[in-house]
This record gives structure tokens, C-alpha cells and sequence, in this order.
């Protein structure tokens, strides 16, 4: 009599089975977990993978030291007083169905807020609220539904990372096969007779069937498990063909032993999953390498106020950031480390790192995490942490805030995977039917031939590996892309929109000149004060402009985006910004960007900016404007608009006086004919910069990182946008290059796999060997391109 399987987890049923709802289980424990998912409307799970579930482990008593709030709070990575957020690592992610039912754990648990899985790296990202709720119970429940987080506080604090060596262990097995079977086969090869014939003919084919069998269940189990996970979800991946040819061979040559028919094809098929392992370590490391290089290389082009132990500011890069420093954090920046409020009233934005958009208030004294976004006024903080690159590189790829800019060249890799496993299949069977008429001893060898040859490894391939080196050598030139996505997107971008202030022109040598009432020392004063607080390129360019006052804390402090400030100290108030917000009506302008001023309501005057352009910005447009077409969306007054008439290409449209609402709707609008790329400072460019399809922020030496914008391009490089542009679609070629190689390959190995001139020990040496030269093009072509992008960028220079 058969076991019964548990309909939860899918072990074997003994005589202490429990019966639930006309379903047998092995434990209390997998009916347990199969009410919760049923009470939650969760039974959607068992659709995904039969037996999805593993057994449930006994938990009592076993975190009970997730109650000691010091230890809680070193594995959580943003604490407030209602939510926290916690990375786990959960060794027992293997398939859709368990990312299916951990990002759903707001369903099973209504205090969590949202969970993202990474699949890679079996983590899952879980931020959850503290009331009536903890890190405890959290843990627990996952633990009572079969996916028991591994937690080590000495693997947090030192950041250790535990190392998958199943790929090697079943490569090791494989290579160990193939090198005895090698051996058994060759009195086989060489045709030996007489003695080999009469004593040990059958114990070395059946040696080599035992060794055969580890390397079929063991190594090639990935390829098996890939391919029956993709045909319950109708979905033809490339693991099906090579499930398919391991398979046959693996049976055909069973066959071939047990009826005395030949020696079979254990050389054959152990090679084969060796090679295919090997190509897939290959990959492994190759991936390895990149990651690693772009993790190293990628910190992020921005700076931060640190105030010396004279008071006086200084612009740092952020990585140089300690614990101890006295950091400046004005109004809209991200705070870039854990620190301790020290000096001002804080009004932190945490929806980068939660989700959650509602300002939090905190007091001096209390701590502020890393990715909180001042809103208001100037604060000043003591850091208790270095900058963690690692933790900004996961808040800017934060997938919560990420809208879907999926483009159509992933579906385009996707379609000629499954139409080429179509064709494949169809090919081999077709080929097989022939054979089968004609000379029925070459079926199987052609039928196994077809399906290694033909293997779309090198497709799979080619993109992910082109785009990886194209991203890591923007990132050794000042352009730091977030994803390879992003990449694609800009290849296809047909027009381009740029911010004026703070990105055509450059705060660094501004001229600006007053007109009107002079401003008494302690207007002056407030007004210093005030613009201390604000990242404006003008409020940056103005404040270096005034003469040093005494720092003073602000009563109140008001930034209206895209406006002006106010600020207030006593019975005194300042405003600065535009006319209409300063309260003179519309301004008369001259041709010059002008900044008004009013003290206690009454207006005393403006500075008069005359911007300096950044140098080889307007060659750049002229060159930008030959592929696609190029529009000027500006915050500021229409006082330059004949000046930039004369300088941009012609016709290019300009539109002034835009609010950040404004901007987000040109692009929207926009976006409804073509691919749209928006180039800005960051600040009021922050939510076009995150509709665009490609938002980049320019950042020069202010802290201006957004995780809105998909690119951060060093200030000193936009001059050659047009060449990074260039680039991506260079890349886009290299891949299609690559599909048409790979296409090549396929054609004349599918020749000589039909016509049954292919042996297939030889075709499974050929697949991996197609799928590294695929990528060794790949790479020498985008070295190349990094090359050619170094030495212009040493011309210009």
C-alpha cells in the first residue's frame, strides 16, 4: 500500500495522519498552517506548487530572546516609535509559492505593512508597526508556517554573508562522474574484445550506470525542478529541453544496459550535466565579479555640511562621514547616517525606507535613522554610524516606490526564449519521426543531440551581461544607474527634458547684484539664517554670497517648493523667493533670474542672478537634438527666455514658471507618444524625475540624492549625456549581435544534430562552450566601448 502524502508539506502520512476538511496531513502542525492560510483567503498558495509548504518547526520558547528590546534593536534597521522594518534571512524560499505567500503577510498579519522578498539572496524585507505587535511574533509566525527566519546576531553585526556551495558540491559530483565513466568507456571505445567481452563487460556498464545516478538526481536536480515548476505554470522555460535530454539519455542508456542493446550514453550524459554546471559556475562568478565591482564602485556623488570644531561648514563626500561628526542637515535632504538630533526641530519624512509618508516630529536627544528626509528648517545632528553604501544602494532601489517602467525589450528576451524552446522541441521530435522511418538506430542520438545543441543558454545570457559591464563602466565615469532596467529604458528614450537652475547652470560662480532698500544687519542676518536652511541651487549661490552672521536657532522656518522661504526669530520675518510669494505682483524682468526679498511684510528688494551656464551644456543640446527632440521646463521667470532662445536649438520649446505639479504632468502628458527622459537637480524636479522613464538627478556639491530618480550623474559629466545615451544603444545592439551568434551557432548545430552527425557528448561540450563565448563578446565588445568613452572623455579634458 501506498503512503499518503500531507497535503500541506507533502510528507509521507504515518498511522497518527490527522484528517482536516478531506485532507490528510502528517502533524498538527501542517494543519495548523493549512487553517491560517484558509481563514486568510490565502489557499491560492496550494495552486501555485502542490505540497508547497515545509514541515513547521516546534517554536516554544525558542525566541523568546527576540523580547530583549537592545537585541531587537540590532536586527531591526529603522526603529521608530510605530514601525520597524527588519531584513530576514529565510533559507526555505525555493519557489513562486513562497514568494507568493510571504509578500502576502499583510493578510495573514494586519500589523504588517508590507514585505518584499528577495529572491536571490532569501531575504525577505518586512516592515511591520509596533502596536500590539513585535519582531517576536513576526518571527514566530513565520517559523509556524514553515519559513523559520535564520537569525545570528553575530552574523548581523559583523554583516557576514553565508556562502551557497551547492553549485560546487554538484559540480564536484558531476566532474567526479564524468572523469570514471570516461574511464569505464574507453575498452568501448577502443573496441577491446576477448577478455574485456567475457569478464567485465557488464560490471563496468553498470559501474557506470551507478555512477550516473548521483549525477541525475543529484546535480541535474535544479534543471528537473525549474522545468516542472515552469510547466504547472504554463510556462515553457529553457530548463525544459534540458531536463528533456538528460532524461532521454539517462534511459535510453538504462535501457541499453538492461537488454544487452550497447553501452549506452553515461559518458554522454555526465558530460553533458558537467559542462552545463561548469557554464553555469561560470556565470556564477562572473555575476560575482560585477556585483561586487559595482558595489565597491558605485557610493553615491553626493555631500553633506559637517560642521568643524569652530562652527564653520565645510562640504564633505558622504562616505567620509564618522561617528562623532556634527553633520548640517537643511530642509529636503536625506540623512545620509544613524545620528543623534542635537539642534533644531525635526520633521522627518521615513516613506523612503517605509513606506509610510506621514512626518514623524523628533526632539533633540532622539535618534534619527539613516533615509529620513528633513521637510523643514535645519537641524543639527552628531553621527553614530559610518555611511553604510550597501543600506543607501537598498533604500534607492527600494521597490516600494518604484512604478512599473518595465520596457518592451525584456518581453522581447522573454518571447525568443519560450518561441526558440518551441521550435527547438519541434525540431527534435520532427528529426526523430524521419530517423524513425528511415534509420531507427540514429532516433536517439539524434533526439538527444537536438535538445543540447539547441540549448537558448547563450540568449538567456547575452543581456544581463552586456548591461552588467555597460552599468559598471558608467559607474568608473560618474553615472551611477540604479539597475540594468534602467539602461534599456534609456536606449529608448526619444525625448529629452531638462531643469534650468541648479542643472543647465551651475551655482558655483553665480554673479549677483541687489537692488533696492539695504537690508539692516539683523535682516541680514535672519535672511543668512534662513537660506542656511534651504538646498536651493539659488538659495545655496545667495547664502555663500552674504557675509557671515551669528548661526541662530529659527522660531519658524517655511520652504514652499517651487516659491520661496519664510523665516521667523522673534517679532522678526523674512520672505525670499518669487514675486507673487513675496507679495509685489508680477515682476517686470530684464533678461536676469531674480530672487525678491520682503522683511516684517514689507518688501525691500531683490537680487539679480546672472546665471553661468555650465561649460559645453548648450554643444550637448545641439548634439541631443539631431536624435531626439529636446524641451526646457523651468521653475524660474521667463527673464532669460531671448537669451536661451539664442543659445539652445532651434525651436526648442521652453516653458517657465512651472511648479513641481506642473512638471510631473508635462512629463505624464509627454509620456502618452513616447519614452521620455527627465534630467534635473533633484528638489523640484523629484516627482517628474520619478515619472519620467528615465529620471536622472544631476548632483554637484550638494546632498541632492533622491530615490526618485533612476541615475545620478556627477554635475562635471552632464556635457556628456549624449554619450552615455550613446552608449546604451551601442549595448542594445551588442545584445541583438549576440542573439544573431547565438542564432548562427544554433543553425549549424541543429545541421549536423538532424542529420545524426552529432554525437551527443560532443554537442554537450559545444552548448556551454556557445554560452561563454557569448558572454566573452559581450564583454570584449563593452570594453570597448569603455575604452573609445575614456579617451573622449580625456580629449575633452
Amino acid at each position: 500500500m501506498k503512503p499518503t502524502k500531507c497535503y500541506h508539506c507533502g510528507d509521507d502520512c504515518d498511522k497518527n495522519s490527522v484528517d482536516f476538511d478531506d485532507k490528510l496531513f502528517c502533524c498538527q502542525g501542517c494543519k495548523t498552517v493549512y487553517e491560517i492560510f484558509s481563514s486568510n483567503n490565502l489557499s491560492h498558495y496550494y495552486d501555485l506548487q502542490a505540497s508547497a509548504g515545509t514541515t513547521p518547526n516546534e517554536v516554544s520558547g525558542k525566541y523568546d530572546f527576540l523580547s530583549n528590546q537592545d537585541i531587537v534593536a540590532k536586527l531591526v534597521e529603522f526603529d521608530s516609535d510605530e514601525i520597524q522594518v527588519v531584513n530576514l534571512h529565510i533559507p526555505q524560499i525555493h519557489c513562486s509559492s513562497c514568494i507568493w505567500v510571504l509578500e502576502n503577510l499583510n493578510r495573514l498579519l494586519p500589523a504588517v505593512r508590507s514585505s518584499q522578498v528577495d529572491f536571490p539572496k532569501k531575504t525577505a524585507r518586512v516592515t511591520y508597526t509596533t502596536e500590539d505587535f513585535s519582531l517576536k511574533e513576526l518571527v514566530v509566525m513565520l517559523a509556524r508556517i514553515g519559513y523559520e527566519p535564520y537569525i545570528s546576531l553575530e552574523d548581523y553585526d559583523k554583516k557576514a554573508k553565508k556562502v551557497d556551495r551547492a553549485l560546487i558540491y554538484k559540480l564536484g559530483v558531476a566532474g567526479f562522474a564524468f572523469g570514471n565513466v570516461m574511464l569505464l568507456s574507453f575498452p568501448e571505445y577502443f573496441e577491446v574484445e576477448e577478455y574485456w567481452l567475457d569478464q567485465y563487460k557488464v560490471v563496468f556498464r553498470w559501474l557506470m550506470f551507478t555512477f550516473s545516478l548521483p549525477v541525475v538526481f543529484y546535480a541535474a536536480q535544479d534543471y528537473f525542478i525549474s522545468a516542472y515548476k515552469g510547466l504547472r505554470s504554463k510556462h515553457l522555460n529553457i530548463d525544459v529541453p534540458i531536463a528533456l535530454g538528460i532524461l532521454v539519455l539517462f534511459l535510453r542508456s538504462t535501457a541499453d544496459i538492461v537488454f544487452d542493446l550497447g553501452s549506452g550514453f553515461f559518458d554522454s550524459l555526465t558530460g553533458l550535466v558537467f559542462f552545463l554546471l561548469l557554464g553555469k559556475f561560470f556565470q556564477q562568478k562572473t555575476y560575482a565579479f560585477l556585483s561586487f565591482e559595482r558595489d565597491y564602485k558605485s557610493y553615491f556623488p553626493i555631500a553633506i555640511t559637517r560642521l568643524n570644531g569652530n562652527g564653520q561648514e565645510e562640504n564633505i563626500e558622504v562616505y567620509k562621514v564618522r561617528p562623532g561628526d556634527r553633520l548640517l542637515i537643511r530642509s529636503q535632504e536625506i540623512i545620509p547616517v544613524d545620528s543623534i538630533l542635537i539642534e533644531g526641530d525635526a520633521q522627518i519624512d521615513y516613506s523612503f525606507v517605509t513606506g509610510e509618508s506621514q512626518a514623524v516630529k523628533k526632539c533633540s536627544g532622539d535618534k534619527l535613522f539613516a533615509g529620513g528626509k528633513q521637510l523643514s528648517g535645519v537641524i543639527e545632528v552628531e553621527a553614530i554610524k559610518s555611511v553604510s553604501q550597501s543600506y543607501l544602494t537598498q533604500l534607492w532601489s527600494n521597490t516600494v516606490f518604484e512604478k512599473d517602467k518595465a520596457t518592451d525589450f525584456q518581453t522581447l528576451t522573454d518571447s525568443i526564449g519560450k518561441r526558440f524552446t518551441i521550435a527547438v522541441l519541434t525540431i527534435a521530435v520532427t528529426a526523430s519521426l524521419f530517423w524513425l522511418y528511415h534509420d531507427p538506430s540514429k532516433v536517439m542520438n539524434v533526439f538527444t543531440a537536438v535538445l543540447i545543441i539547441a540549448c537558448p543558454c547563450a540568449i538567456a545570457l547575452a543581456a544581463p551581461f552586456t548591461l552588467g559591464n555597460v552599468l559598471r563602466i558608467f559607474g568608473r565615469h560618474q553615472f551611477y544607474v540604479k539597475d540594468t532596467n534602467v539602461l534599456e529604458r534609456l536606449a529608448k528614450v526619444k525625448t529629452a527634458i531638462f531643469d534650468k537652475t541648479g542643472t543647465l547652470t551651475t551655482a558655483q560662480s553665480d554673479a549677483i547684484f541687489y537692488e533696492g532698500i539695504e537690508l539692516t544687519a539683523d535682516e541680514t542676518s535672519l535672511l543668512k539664517n534662513t537660506l542656511r536652511a534651504s538646498n536651493h541651487p539659488l538659495s545655496r549661490s545667495l547664502y555663500n554670497m552674504l557675509h557671515n552672521h551669528d548661526i541662530m536657532t529659527l522660531d519658524e522656518f517655511e520652504e514652499k517648493v517651487g516659491k520661496g522661504l519664510e523665516g521667523r526669530a522673534g517679532d522678526q520675518s523674512i520672505k525670499v523667493g518669487s514675486s507673487n510669494y513675496v507679495g509685489v505682483g508680477e515682476e517686470d524682468t530684464d533678461g536676469a533670474t531674480e530672487v525678491y526679498v520682503s522683511a516684517n511684510e514689507g518688501y525691500k528688494g531683490k537680487f539679480v542672478f546672472k546665471n553661468n551656464y555650465r561649460k559645453g551644456i548648450f554643444q550637448l543640446l545641439e548634439r541631443l537634438k539631431r536624435t531626439m527632440a529636446v524641451v526646457l521646463l523651468s521653475g524660474d521667470n521667463e527673464g532669460e527666455k531671448n537669451y536661451l532662445a539664442s543659445k539652445l536649438p532651434k525651436n526648442t520649446p521652453m516653458l517657465f514658471n512651472q511648479k513641481p505639479e506642473d512638471k510631473l504632468e508635462f512629463v505624464k502628458a509627454l509620456q502618452q507618444k513616447q519614452k521620455v527622459l527627465m534630467v534635473g537637480d533633484g528638489l523640484n524636479d523629484a516627482g517628474a524625475l520619478a515619472q519620467s522613464d528615465v529620471g536622472i538627478a544631476v548632483s554637484e556639491n550638494i546632498n541632492v540624492f533622491s530615490p526618485a530618480c533612476d541615475g545620478i550623474l556627477n554635475a562635471s559629466k552632464l556635457p556628456r549625456l549624449d554619450e552615455f545615451i550613446t552608449m546604451s544603444r551601442q549595448s542594445i545592439r551588442i545584445i541583438k549581435i549576440s542573439f544573431l551568434l547565438s542564432l548562427c551557432y544554433n543553425l549549424v548545430g541543429l545541421y549536423f544534430a538532424v542529420t545524426g552527425q552529432l554525437q551527443p557528448v560532443i554537442a554537450a561540450i559545444l552548448m556551454p562552450l556557445s554560452s561563454i563565448s557569448i558572454v566573452a563578446f559581450a564583454t570584449v565588445a563593452t570594453n570597448f566601448l569603455g575604452r573609445k568613452l575614456e579617451k573622449n572623455g580625456k580629449r575633452e579634458k
